[in-house]
């Protein structure tokens, strides 16, 4: 926070009146957040390292720290067990979470959970080794591929992909339930084929791939995406995303969110609505996919109910939610 230089008289009557220059109201008794994200090499991570930093220095009394998760499900089983107070999460994993479904990794519906907002979207991004010779979705067959940690979002995204497809994990010569990092790890090492990995547009993990081995980005045609419906959508990753990448990709796109629970306080579910917003420009600085979150967008699609908090917000902001 930059410094501002007030007067010693004017330090001691705003001390005494119990405010704090340029940060927001206290967050009622609230004390602590913890912004669970997802795994380093992936997108949630550098952008929740940011708004934990954001909160930390803009919302008055309140600790702050950023844990590295298997991201969307665990977070959102984390919040409904109050071990979180803000969580990155994809809208599928989240619809599936506020109806119960045991098959994603939610064994009752999560009740507790609140929205704060819709930020940008995930890509579901499949990456072959060149040599691999994997070019379509049918040339995975008999393949060994990445899927993601088990019953993530991006897992859950690589059942809706195969499935739409016509494929399951045992038409697949070997599957791996593995991170982005080590994902790429072993395709450096030739143990892999291929990994896909559901993220914002230049993620990390893929990036340090395409440094290191030639590969081929593989489509996701519109048709096959039209068959798995809401809340997946028609995408395209686009031509120089990735060193070797020639042209554009198309691929399914998939809303991410942010989310509380219904245990954090009205005051600092505001604190934290206002404070994403009011800071934009240091989660582009974060990531280049921060420069996607606007205000404008924040309540497209929510699948659950906004927290009170948020709703106050908004409705300072014009927006009916």
């Amino acid at each position: 926070m930059e410094a501002v230089m007030v007067d010693r008289r004017r330090f001691l009557a705003l001390a005494a009146g119990g405010l704090t220059l340029g940060m927001a109201a206290p967050a009622a008794g609230q004390s602590f957040v913890n912004v669970l994200t997802g795994g380093t090499a992936g997108v949630y991570y550098p952008l929740g390292v940011a708004l934990g930093r954001i909160y930390g220095e803009r919302i008055q009394g309140i600790r702050t720290s950023v844990q590295s998760t298997k991201a969307s499900v665990e977070n959102l089983n984390l919040l409904q067990a109050g071990k979180g107070e803000i969580a990155f999460t994809l809208g599928d994993s989240l619809i599936a979470a506020w109806k119960g479904d045991p098959e994603a990794g939610f064994k009752a519906p999560l009740d507790k959970l609140r929205g704060i907002a819709a930020i940008y979207p995930n890509y579901v991004q499949i990456v072959a080794s060149r040599e691999s010779g994997i070019a379509t979705l049918a040339d995975l067959k008999g393949k060994r591929l990445s899927v993601g940690a088990p019953k993530s979002g991006t897992e859950l995204n690589a059942r809706a992909i195969l499935a739409a497809a016509g494929l399951s994990y045992a038409d697949l010569g070997k599957v791996e339930y593995l991170p982005f990092a080590e994902s790429v790890d072993l395709m450096k090492n030739r143990q892999l084929d291929a990994t896909l990995q559901s993220a914002g547009l230049g993620v990390a993990s893929i990036r340090d791939l395409a440094a290191s081995v030639p590969i081929r980005m593989v489509a996701v045609p519109a048709e096959i995406v039209a068959k798995i419906g809401a809340p997946f959508r028609p995408g395209v990753i686009p031509a120089g995303t990735y060193t070797g990448q020639d042209g554009d990709v198309p691929t399914a796109a998939i809303p991410n969110f942010l989310v509380t629970h219904a245990g954090v306080s009205d005051d600092l579910a505001y604190a934290m609505t206002k404070e994403l917003f009011a800071n934009l420009d240091q989660l582009a600085a974060a990531h280049a996919e921060g420069r996607k979150i606007r205000l404008e967008g924040a309540l497209a699609g929510m699948p659950v109910p906004l927290h009170p908090g948020a709703v106050r917000y908004y409705k300072e902001k014009g927006l009916q939610p």
